[in-house]
This record gives C-alpha cells, sequence and structure tokens, in this order.
C-alpha cells in the first residue's frame, strides 16, 4: 500500500475507475484497521471484557470470514457451501463458537489472512468491468443491492468493527493500570 497516495481516492494500476475509487476507501479502511492491531500481543488480542464479548482476534477473524462470503457471493454469485459456512461460522457468527475456536493466533496470522483474503478480492476486481459493480441481485429482505453496495458493505463492517477493537484496546489499558 502506497502511504503517499493513502488519502487519495483515485485510479488504481490495473483497476477500472469505479473499482480504483472502492479499492482506495478499502485500502484505507485496512491500513486504519492495522495500525490500532499491529503491535498487539496473543493475550491482547484473546482478551474479553465479559463472558459474552468479543475479542479482537475474533473480530479480526470476523473481517477476514466476511470478506470471503462475499468473494463467494459476488464473484460466483452463489450462496456459500456446508463446507465453507462450517470453515467461516466461528468467524462469521463470532459468539460462543468464535470464543470456543479463535484465540491462541499471533497478530501476523490475523494480519496475513487479511492480506491474502484482500489479495483475492482485488486480484478478482481486476477481471471485472466496472459495471458489474452495478449489477443488481437480491439481497437482505430480498430487497435489490449492487455489488458496490455489498462491497461498500464489506469495509463499512471493518469500519465498524475498528471502533469495537479501539474500545476494547482502551479496556485493556484500563486494566493494565
Amino acid at each position: 500500500m502506497n502511504l503517499d497516495t493513502l488519502y487519495v481516492i483515485d485510479q488504481k494500476d490495473g483497476l477500472g475507475l469505479e473499482f480504483s475509487k472502492l479499492v482506495s476507501m478499502m485500502n484505507y479502511t485496512r491500513y486504519t484497521t492495522t495500525e490500532a492491531v499491529k503491535a498487539l500481543t496473543v493475550e491482547e488480542l484473546d482478551f474479553l471484557y465479559d463472558e459474552g464479548a468479543n475479542s479482537i482476534g475474533m473480530l479480526l477473524a470476523h473481517l477476514a470470514a466476511v470478506e470471503k462470503a462475499y468473494q463467494i457471493e459476488t464473484f460466483e454469485n452463489r450462496d456459500l457451501t456446508e463446507k465453507e459456512l462450517s470453515k467461516l461460522l466461528p468467524g462469521l457468527d463470532l459468539g460462543s463458537l468464535g470464543r470456543e475456536q479463535i484465540k491462541g493466533n499471533t497478530i501476523d496470522y490475523y494480519l496475513e489472512q487479511l492480506a491474502e483474503t484482500r489479495n483475492t478480492t482485488i486480484e478478482t476486481f481486476k477481471t471485472l468491468p466496472d459495471d458489474w459493480l452495478y449489477e443488481q441481485t437480491p439481497f437482505w429482505w430480498e430487497r435489490p443491492a449492487n455489488n458496490f453496495f455489498k462491497w461498500f458493505h464489506v469495509f463499512e463492517d471493518e469500519l465498524s468493527h475498528r471502533g469495537q477493537i479501539r474500545l476494547i484496546k482502551k479496556m485493556l489499558s484500563n486494566r493494565n493500570r
């Protein structure tokens, strides 16, 4: 990611103009998420402020799982298979399943998962025409949504969870005082 153009929403190499705008926003969002977590320890990533909470590690796994699910839904135009769902479910749903299965990982593990998933997204975007972003299909509650909205939701969800991550980090710092 080029930090010199982090705050510029403009043309990106290999992408159409509309994809470039989307990727510019996704890049900024990912950069700020990464900056918020890059120095966390396994203990900090696994910290649960109460028995029903999500950890930072769980939220990072959620970001990767959501993006993978949207890759399947939009790039392959299909629902997740049972096998895919069972693999992604701890990250997608979080909660008790996530608390059981998503722990003990280093920050490098989560950052690698996020990077691999994002690389697949960007490489696929490079193969699609900008018009693809405007293709509509039934979505939540059978209302129409286009692919642009669906991918906006991917990084909008990340922004929301980054806020949670920052709150959890504050709880951690208050606990350590």
